[in-house]
């Protein structure tokens, strides 16, 4: 017996039941349909098509986009031996319905699979309303393993990563988490404004935290480039706009003393102490938004090195510096609020704070 002799010959007809529109040539031999058979069907006029290497759409006509996107992943999964390529076929999903709006909380994978998709395509699946169409994309970024032997051909573009991200499921579909589809979209992309309304809206519709996106971008290096260094200048000062407004939630909605906000601090007739974004001047209690990690790498050092620096001074002088982390204090904002609360009762166990002249900013 020969590798691609049928191992039970069947029907053909019975493969397009309206459930399996595409098998890879390992399912196909699972049920008996050898390589010479499926040729026989995919020449020119026949009934079924070669989508990809070793990947057969069971129906001619164009693909829909749900099979595009299936036919990339089995393209990119590592070839399963006949048996299980037969248990697999068994349980081959329905094609998906593809959201147009983020859904909320999708569930991680248990382990990450062999191949997830990525770049604009991920983005449109997460719900991007700045991402194109999936009709309208000529390629399909699948991420796969950096040793894994495969090309780019038809619609499957291959992006090769040193390590998995943990995938999310999108419809049933291994997605690439939105900070690392961000970056494998941007790295193709060179027009300035799709640029900027992706990691605009990846932040505005709280899709990811600016820091998660800026640590992907310098991953891949990107940030050398002019018009994604514009685009991220713009993203950390929408992330720090929107976590400034969940601040204003949480004094509000936790009934927490109303603070002056946005003040620089000052000693009498001496050096400047810094800016903080909420002071309570009673029990010297000063809030800071920790936004260091939306700053470029370059950055980050010298950044984290000054807040580091100035928040010891402040300590020093008696006032309490309580950093919060927008990721936080949108998540859990009732945490951070028994944080500040309990900032704010201590005072009244302290040493009393050296005098400051407070100023608006």
């Amino acid at each position: 017996m020969t590798h691609d002799t049928p191992l039970s010959p069947r029907p053909l007809h019975h493969l397009a039941d309206g459930r399996r529109r595409l098998m890879t040539a390992a399912q196909l031999r699972a049920h008996g349909i050898s390589a010479a058979e499926a040729n026989e069907q995919c020449r020119p006029g026949g009934p079924w098509q070669q989508l990809l290497p070793n990947v057969v759409l069971l129906h001619a006509g164009p693909p829909t986009s749900e099979e595009r996107l299936h036919a990339v992943l089995l393209y990119a999964a590592r070839e399963r031996t006949p048996a299980a390529a037969s248990a697999v076929t068994s349980a081959v999903p329905s094609p998906v319905s593809v959201p147009r709006q983020p859904g909320g909380g999708q569930p991680s994978l248990p382990a990450s699979p062999e191949a997830m998709i990525t770049g604009l395509a991920a983005l449109t699946l997460h719900g991007f309303s700045a991402a194109p169409p999936l009709p309208s994309l000529a390629a399909i970024d699948v991420l796969v393993p950096r040793l894994r032997r495969l090309r780019s051909t038809g619609c499957a573009r291959i992006v090769r990563t040193a390590a998995l991200p943990t995938a999310v499921r999108v419809t049933g579909l291994p997605v690439a988490p939105v900070a690392r589809a961000l970056a494998d979209a941007v790295a193709e992309l060179t027009d300035p404004g799709v640029v900027h309304r992706l990691l605009t809206e990846a932040v505005r519709a709280g899709h990811c935290e600016p820091a998660a996106v800026v640590r992907e971008l310098n991953r891949a290096r990107l940030l050398g480039r002019p018009h994604v260094v514009d685009a991220v200048d713009s993203l950390v000062a929408e992330g720090r706009a929107l976590a400034e407004q969940h601040l204003y939630r949480m004094v509000r909605e936790h009934a927490l003393p109303e603070p002056v906000w946005n003040v620089d601090l000052r000693l009498p007739g001496g050096p400047h102490l810094g800016g903080v974004d909420a002071f309570w001047p009673e029990q010297a209690v000063a809030l800071e938004l920790d936004t260091r990690g939306a700053h470029r790498r370059s950055e980050d050092d010298a950044v984290r090195a000054e807040q580091a620096r100035r928040r010891e001074h402040l300590e020093r002088l008696g006032i309490t510096v309580v950093p919060l982390v927008p990721r936080r204090l949108r998540e859990s904002p009732e945490h951070q609020a028994a944080v500040v609360r309990t900032a704010l009762m201590a005072a009244g166990d302290r040493e009393p704070a050296a005098y400051v002249v407070v100023l608006p900013r």
